[in-house]
């Protein structure tokens, strides 16, 4: 059986003490579990409102969440099982770097008013590089997925 660890959600306010990102590009709201048993998963979300900055040039009159910011969500959300990983260690979290995205797909749009569910799942770290299988869906359906590859340092 897994094992959750957080004993309660994550909020924003204590988000930007594990990821360097600040308004507008903290697109992570919540941390709501992380397991570390049988693998290192983590979920969040990201509430998705229509005064986002993006949306007055994506689309006009037909809003819809870039993809890349769908992408970098989920990368995010990668930070944040790696650092509150290294925390439960007693280790310092580094600061982590996007280094390839493989196998993204996005099969529905993301528009004002979705909440957008973040799910990641380590793979394996190997020499300071963490690999991780995410996705993204809102109400259950799954809205985008990939592969992300991160660096420590």
């Amino acid at each position: 059986m897994s094992n959750n660890i957080l004993p309660g959600p994550v909020e924003a306010g204590e988000i930007e003490k594990y990821l360097p990102h600040r308004y507008p590009f903290l697109l992570i709201d919540r941390v709501v579990s992380m397991e570390v048993e049988p693998q290192k998963k983590l979920t969040g979300l990201k509430n998705v409102t229509k005064n986002e900055p993006f949306f007055e040039g994506h689309f006009p009159g037909d809003p819809v969440m870039p993809g890349v910011l769908i992408i970098e969500s989920m990368a995010q959300a990668c930070g944040m099982l790696a650092n509150l990983d290294a925390e439960l260690q007693g280790k310092t979290g580094d600061m982590y770097y996007l280094v390839k995205i493989d196998k993204a797909r996005f099969s529905q749009k993301v528009i004002p008013g979705d909440q957008l569910v973040l799910e990641v799942v380590q793979k394996r770290i190997i020499r300071m590089m963490g690999l991780y299988e995410c996705q993204a869906s809102v109400d259950g359906n799954r809205v985008a997925s990939c592969e992300i590859l991160c660096a420590g340092q």
